[in-house]
């Protein structure tokens, strides 16, 4: 109530007109329909920079995200990862701050493929100031969007309250460096709490700026990935026509999400081991797995289930 003012939002849609910025909300074209899995906390509008195609490829898109303060490691495993991810087809999408998100857009860029940016204030105002350049050029091929009007300044909580957007809209989310208290876990958290993928590339054990990934491996079972190649394999494309969910049906349900990650393509796994990977019960389990081999998702043989090729 205290922003229902009509003045400010005769300002922020002068400033949406003046950089040709659009408002979507739910039900349109372009909506991301895997913010439905937010609930209650889904946003109630989005305020797109750039094309609308891009936005309708999150579908395909992985996440990457991790430190602003990036060693030279760290930028150059998510250069790699960016590049090899849009090779095979994927959308990037991160947060355009210092250190890995910068370097996960500009690696896309760079490979001529898609990219996303949300950011934690108004899109009419590039933040970091230093990412201008960087933001001009996503804008032009690819999305930056945010759920703030134009004219909101970025704040601390806004960019944990974007970071659950950056987790919602892609189909799983790695974490390529972050240290103890990165912000990027919190992140990672929100994938998680979804049900999301979630991959983590180890760093040296010397290195404070990776130990927020290897916590996230130890405390938190995110999946090792050292490539392009395993990152894929935490949501992997199938080749479905008219633009569906790459998942399927099991796109919209976490349960049905969690059991499709803890499941491998190469080796069959007991239903025992299938629950406790993905923690959830067997007897619930079990009735996942049968509505997914009804579909082709999942096969079974003699020494468990598998994901079909």
């Amino acid at each position: 109530m205290p922003r229902l003012k009509s003045a400010i939002a005769l300002t922020a849609l002068r400033q949406a007109a003046r950089f040709r910025v659009r408002l979507l909300v739910p039900g349109d074209p372009a909506w991301p329909a895997r913010f439905d899995d937010l609930g209650e906390y889904a946003p109630l509008a989005l305020w797109l920079r750039g094309n609308e195609s891009t936005l309708e490829t999150l579908p395909t898109s992985i996440a990457l995200v991790g430190a602003r303060a990036a060693t030279g490691y760290g930028e150059h495993v998510t250069m790699e990862a960016s590049a090899g991810l849009v090779d095979r087809g994927y959308t990037i999408v991160s947060g355009a701050a210092y250190g890995i998100d910068g370097m996960a857009h500009r690696a896309a860029l760079a490979s001529s493929g898609q990219t996303v940016a949300f950011l934690a204030g108004g899109v009419d105002r590039f933040y970091p100031s230093g990412h201008d350049a960087l933001l001009a050029r996503i804008v032009e091929v690819g999305a930056v969007v945010s759920e703030l009007p134009c004219g909101s300044p970025p704040t601390k909580w806004r960019f944990l309250q974007r970071n659950r957007l950056i987790a919602a809209s892609s189909l799983a989310t790695v974490v390529l460096e972050a240290g103890w208290r990165s912000g990027s876990l919190n992140t990672a958290g929100h994938a998680a709490t979804l049900g999301r993928p979630l991959g983590a590339m180890p760093g040296p054990v010397t290195s404070a700026a990776s130990a927020g990934c290897h916590r996230l491996i130890r405390e938190f079972n995110a999946i090792c990935v050292t490539s392009a190649d395993e990152m894929a394999e935490l949501a992997p494309l199938h080749p479905l026509g008219g633009g569906e969910d790459p998942r399927g049906e099991a796109g919209s349900s976490s349960e049905r999400v969690r059991v499709l990650d803890a499941l491998s393509s190469r080796s069959p796994r007991p239903v025992d081991d299938i629950a406790a990977r993905c923690g959830l019960s067997v007897t619930t389990v079990t009735s996942v797995l049968g509505t997914m081999q009804l579909e082709g998702q999942v096969r079974e043989s003699d020494r468990g289930w598998s994901r079909s090729p």
